[in-house]
């Protein structure tokens, strides 16, 4: 009995231990998602009126503008940049981006993937481990970046994607990552990032622009900042997403130590209880055998 009790009063200690941690996680990912949740609320409506500008303008130019970022080719090689985070203990943020990458693949790039032509650009640890564990062609060169989310550090990046874009390394580029809403919810999206999409809407398209300087210097000069700006905001997006998967695993974990703990408890006292019961038994037939 008394092994009973020392092994139930090993496991309330560990788990005591590790609903600490949990806590002290919550806390520290709470205060890291108020200034990530900040960064993307003021990025957000910049760099999305950036895309519909580009795009309007696109729809509205005859040919190749932009040195050829907006050139239609035959998807011969597709590259997706997949955004993931460095570190686990966030919740399913890591798998539900890398599981939408293999989707997209599988319904979309069937074809190019069975011959080798779909290639993996990550930008966060656990999703360069994936890709290069599951065989995939995986750039090397910029995972690391996800640790220092700055703007100049994912701008290397973008001009590597525009250039192998230009050159005609790749004739699709697809960008994967978890688009933050609250501290709750992440929504998980592929968008075509090259070649750069003309809009839906027809109506928001006939837009009439005056130009000043001409309307091909200015796309020259303004289409790889906003490309760059639309990667920079996916992985500002997905860095306050991280945050918030992680506070709300750690919560949740927290609770569920808190449960285990009253559970581990109750059985500690119930055996505690009976081996009292036990010696009292013990000791009133010993005093009774000895009267008799």
């Amino acid at each position: 009995m008394s092994g009973q009790l020392k092994e139930v009063r090993l496991r309330i200690k560990s788990v005591g231990t590790t609903q600490q941690i949990t806590k002290a996680m919550k806390m520290v990912s709470a205060a890291k998602l108020r200034r990530a949740q900040d960064a993307i609320t003021q990025m957000r409506p910049y760099a999305e009126k950036l895309q519909e500008m580009l795009s309007n303008i696109i729809a509205n130019v005859d040919g190749n503008v932009g040195g050829g970022l907006n050139t239609q080719r035959p998807i011969e090689k597709v590259l997706f940049i997949v955004i993931t985070s460095d570190r686990g203990l966030c919740g399913g943020f890591n798998a539900n981006s890398i599981k939408l990458a293999k989707s997209i693949i599988k319904e979309k790039y069937e074809a190019q993937h069975a011959k080798g032509n779909v290639s993996i650009l990550p930008l966060g640890k656990k999703g360069w481990e994936n890709f290069v564990k599951a065989g995939f062609p995986v750039v090397e060169d910029y995972w690391t970046i996800f640790s220092d989310p700055s703007f100049d550090n994912v701008k290397i990046a973008a001009e590597y994607v525009r250039n192998a874009f230009v050159n005609k390394e790749y004739d699709r580029v697809e960008l994967v990552y978890s688009k933050f809403k609250n501290a709750a919810t992440q929504e998980f999206v592929c968008e075509q990032h090259l070649p750069i999409p003309k809009p839906k809407n027809a109506k928001s398209a006939n837009l009439d622009f005056i130009f000043e300087p001409s309307k091909e210097v200015l796309i020259q000069e303004l289409m790889p900042k906003i490309l760059n700006t639309q990667i920079f905001k996916g992985v500002l997006d997905s860095n306050a997403s991280e945050h918030g998967a992680r506070m709300t695993a750690m919560d949740k974990a927290t609770e569920n130590a808190e449960e285990l703990l009253k559970t581990l408890r109750i059985s500690y006292n119930r055996a505690r209880q009976a081996a009292i019961t036990t010696e009292l038994t013990e000791i009133v037939s010993g005093a009774a055998a000895l009267q008799g």
